[in-house]
């Protein structure tokens, strides 16, 4: 049975360039404006992902404008991790980073173990295989707990 949407959610990752800009997209995509979405990363040295913006144009999930940003960015435009509900990690070095983060506030810190395409395949097509399993492995997660929602 799907869980009611949380008011606000922040998914993050390594480095905001691939899979937490892939999950604030689908998220978007699949709930609309029902909840507040955001990403971040433990970094921020790499821009949105060619391969991550190509994946998600196949399901009408536009990633172009997205401009990475770090958990420490987030604070210093004043954006405060204890207005989000839930954290949602995607990498074990961004779970360290939320839990430390956020260890005084009352919030949930979920880890999704989502697979990091980044260097897997050989040729173009090998890589488009790597980052569409973790484009879908984003949305089952996200329907499993969440619900179909609208794709």
């Amino acid at each position: 049975m799907a869980e009611p949407l949380p008011q606000s959610v922040l998914f993050c990752c390594d480095h905001n360039a691939v899979r937490s800009p892939m999950a604030e997209g689908i998220m978007k995509k699949l709930y609309g404006m029902e909840t507040y979405v955001q990403s971040a990363g433990v970094r921020n040295d790499l821009e949105i992902d060619g391969f991550s913006i190509a994946v998600c144009q196949e399901i009408d999930v536009e990633l172009q404008r997205h401009r990475s940003r770090s958990f420490d960015e987030m604070e210093e435009w004043g954006d405060d991790l204890s207005s989000f509900d839930v954290v949602i990690a995607l990498s074990p070095a961004s779970q360290r980073r939320a839990l430390e983060l956020t260890r005084y506030y009352s919030l949930t810190v979920e880890y999704w173990p989502i697979l990091d395409p980044t260097g897997l395949g050989e040729s173009r097509a090998d890589r488009l295989v790597s980052y569409r399993q973790a484009r879908d492995q984003i949305i089952g997660r996200l329907q499993d707990k969440w619900g179909p929602g609208a794709l």
